[in-house]
């Protein structure tokens, strides 16, 4: 399916044209632009409004978290915001006026497959969140180009040469979290000349494997502050992080953790040491349990006269990465 078909479907569960939003005999008065002259006649219009809900009522209705009316804890802010520009200015998200409400796109776990260019209808969405969906590859020629934050976290994009085509100019984090990409063909595609105001870049979980190269290209990205890389084989290398803090001099924060001026101050000079990056790594495992084999040491010494079988027990674990 495509972004377009599950943002219209998650519309459709919002309920913005059903009380208590949008409009009905709760509301009607309020927004009828062609009041009949009879409605001034005293008495008259205040019989109207005492059939109808206030705002406030109707508002309460919304956030009120035992009302049957109220959206699950879990639900975004800006589905709350939809419901409630639904309660005071019901025309704002009737049919495509939405296009011009929303600023954030959430559309996790549908099952998404394809960006389309519908989102462009979207001018002034600023953040597009469309984690644990099925997207391999993204055009960025369909994404509208007042994006600031891009979330594609736990998909499947293996390559990024779409994306980069025409990237949204003013971006600011693009997560790219436990996808497929595979170094260093895509590390060319990680610098400065596509985006020019990344501040934090999410890469985590993925299969980059050349470090230096890299950091060549990261290097480029003046405005980067955050960057996050664990879960990728070259975060295994035993300088990895020393090496990352002492070529990135404006980092911030690097896979979650606060880079202060004592660590800034160990690694220095370490950028200038390539030579002291090896390509192995050192891996300690631990077995905690191993369940199906029995224990050798339960087992009873024979006598030494007894005539029974000697049964000898041999095991080879074997572990794949």
């Amino acid at each position: 399916s495509s972004v377009s078909a599950a943002f219209w479907e998650h519309l459709r569960g919002l309920c913005l044209q059903d009380f208590p939003c949008g409009l009905g005999s709760w509301n009607k008065s309020r927004f009828d632009a062609h009041t009949s002259p009879s409605r001034s006649q005293p008495g008259q219009e205040e019989s109207v409004m005492l059939d109808e809900e206030s705002p406030e009522v109707l508002m309460e209705l919304l956030r009120d978290p035992h009302s049957p009316w109220a959206l699950p804890p879990d639900c975004s802010s800006q589905d709350q915001y939809l419901r409630e520009v639904a309660v005071l200015a019901p025309e704002l998200v009737c049919d495509s006026n939405v296009f011009q409400v929303l600023r954030t796109l959430r559309i996790v776990g549908k099952g998404v497959e394809k960006v389309d260019e519908g989102l462009l209808q979207l001018q002034k969405l600023e953040e597009l969140i469309l984690s644990a969906n099925q997207i391999s590859r993204i055009t960025s020629a369909n994404l509208p180009r007042t994006l600031k934050v891009l979330e594609l976290c736990c998909n499947a994009v293996a390559d990024l040469q779409d994306l980069c085509t025409q990237p949204p100019p003013e971006l600011q984090h693009l997560g790219l979290g436990y996808n497929k990409l595979c170094g260093p063909s895509q590390n060319k595609y990680l610098t400065v000349d596509f985006w020019p105001n990344l501040v934090s870049l999410d890469l985590s979980f993925n299969n980059l494997t050349d470090l230096l190269e890299l950091i060549s290209q990261l290097s480029s990205l003046q405005n980067l502050r955050i960057l996050v890389l664990q879960g990728n084989p070259l975060a295994l290398i035993p300088t990895y992080r020393g090496f990352l803090v002492d070529s990135l001099p404006k980092l911030s924060i690097l896979d979650d953790i606060h880079i202060g001026p004592e660590e800034r101050h160990r690694f220095q000079g370490l950028a200038r040491q390539p030579e002291l990056i090896r390509s192995e790594a050192q891996l300690v495992v631990s077995i905690g349990e191993i369940k199906g084999v029995p224990n050798p040491s339960t087992h009873q010494q024979l006598e030494v006269d007894s005539e029974a079988p000697v049964i000898t027990y041999s095991y080879c674990v074997t572990y794949e990465f």
